[in-house]
């Protein structure tokens, strides 16, 4: 007599309690590497000119590697949108893995080429895939996490790319050869091979498609008509935060130099420092502030004082003094409490069909005037009369976003956060 032996339900419980906390590692690693990858490039890019190209003067080099970073980050923008796409087509598991092999394939690629060409090829290709990753991880997690935690994991989710971009200086401490370094290629794939037997399929992409097939439900459109205005509301709410967050941040140890300090490298350094650290704490937190204040009173926080904060940077400061660390702290603070905080707030916009790729949509066509505005940054400083007018002006775009939070209020989330 052959006696079925059934799980009961607390055991069930734990096999998908460590089937989430294997899905959450896969997510985090694939993000931590794609920070890594991000910036792989800058740190080993003298050795790879001079290796293809030969010697460059200091003006030579910069202008190749800010054409080398557009490659990478216009791959990502692209790779956001397509890989939601993909996601929303073929299911999340199958678009999270190829995302985390393909980058990681494109890494490793690059410790072989032979040419600058066959290099900027590869970069594209690698920040297609990892544009892809951020948008469908944070995707998968707002439709599988447990509601009571799903802020909290999200927020630690937000911080995995910084802490990849900070790995890359020891990587490019320990390892000196630039093609032993993009070896670092190889971590992605392998989670992208062991994560086929580690986690499982969204059960609501799977329910949702289903029903789709079955005419049960009909099929969304992106750009229709229901689903139009959410796209440009949360296109304008993320878009916002992101173009006052790298027009600051890609002009911050700039305007520290302006202020005829001392020591000028020093504190440029030490601010840096602490906008890093400030972000880290306040994308760790942001799931907490959520559970605390509320999701939509954490958003209008975070405008409200990203812009107040601009104002005593910007504006209250003509010479350096130590209180500048603290100010840029706390704003660093809430800039990083609003990317856990967006993130998990614009893919709980969209039905679950077209989730993936309205999250990467409105991810990602805020990036298009990111760039515009670092470049007019410094354009408006001569007009202006300084980094500190010019970044204070570009700081009224924290006021949009905190205006379309706070009027459009018939726009929620489809599955709110308690």
């Amino acid at each position: 007599m052959q006696t079925e032996l059934l799980a009961t339900p607390v055991e069930q419980q734990s096999v998908k309690s460590a089937r989430l906390i294997l899905l959450f590692i896969v997510c985090f690693a694939g993000n931590m590497f794609a920070g890594s990858v991000s910036t792989l490039m800058s740190v080993y890019l003298p050795a790879v000119v001079k290796e293809f190209q030969g010697s460059r003067d200091t003006g030579q080099l910069n202008d190749i590697s800010a054409y080398i970073n557009a490659l990478f980050i216009f791959g990502w923008a692209i790779g956001g949108f397509l890989w939601g796409l993909i996601s929303d087509k073929t299911g999340r598991k199958t678009a999270l893995l190829l995302s985390i092999g393909s980058y990681g394939i494109f890494t490793i690629l690059i410790a072989f080429t032979q040419s600058w060409g066959e290099v900027m090829i590869c970069r594209f290709l690698s920040g297609f895939g990892a544009g892809g990753l951020l948008v469908i991880s944070f995707t998968l997690i707002s439709e599988v996490w447990p509601e009571r935690s799903k802020a909290v994991f999200t927020g630690i989710l937000s911080i995995a790319i910084p802490i990849g971009i900070f790995s890359t200086g020891l990587l490019n401490y320990i390892v000196a050869s630039w093609r032993q370094g993009f070896l670092v290629g190889v971590l992605p794939v392998l989670f992208a091979i062991i994560g086929y037997w580690m986690i499982d399929e969204s059960s609501l992409w799977l329910k949702d498609k289903s029903e789709e097939e079955l005419d049960k439900k009909p099929a969304a459109h992106l750009f229709g008509a229901s689903n139009l205005r959410i796209l440009i509301v949360g296109s304008v709410i993320f878009g916002t935060m992101l173009v006052g967050l790298w027009a600051i941040f890609s002009w911050l140890p700039t305007w520290i130099q302006s202020l005829s300090t001392t020591d000028a490298h020093k504190e440029g350094g030490l601010s840096i420092m602490f906008l890093g650290m400030g972000g880290l704490v306040g994308g760790f937190s942001s799931g907490w502030i959520v559970n605390l204040v509320g999701l939509r009173r954490s958003l209008v926080a975070s405008f409200v004082v990203c812009f107040l904060l601009s104002f005593i940077l910007f504006k209250t400061n003509n010479s350096f003094s130590t209180i500048i660390y603290a100010e840029i702290a706390v704003l660093a603070l809430f800039f990083g409490a609003s990317q856990g905080i967006l993130s998990l707030y614009i893919p709980l916009l969209f039905p679950t069909t077209i989730r993936a790729s309205a999250t990467g949509f409105c991810f990602n066509i805020g990036r298009l005037f990111t760039a515009a505005a670092v470049l007019f940054v410094g354009v408006l400083v001569t007009v202006l009369g300084g980094y500190g007018n010019s970044l204070f002006i570009f700081s009224f775009v924290f006021l949009i976003g905190l205006l379309v939070v706070v009027f459009v209020k018939d726009i929620q989330p489809v599955q709110p956060i308690e």
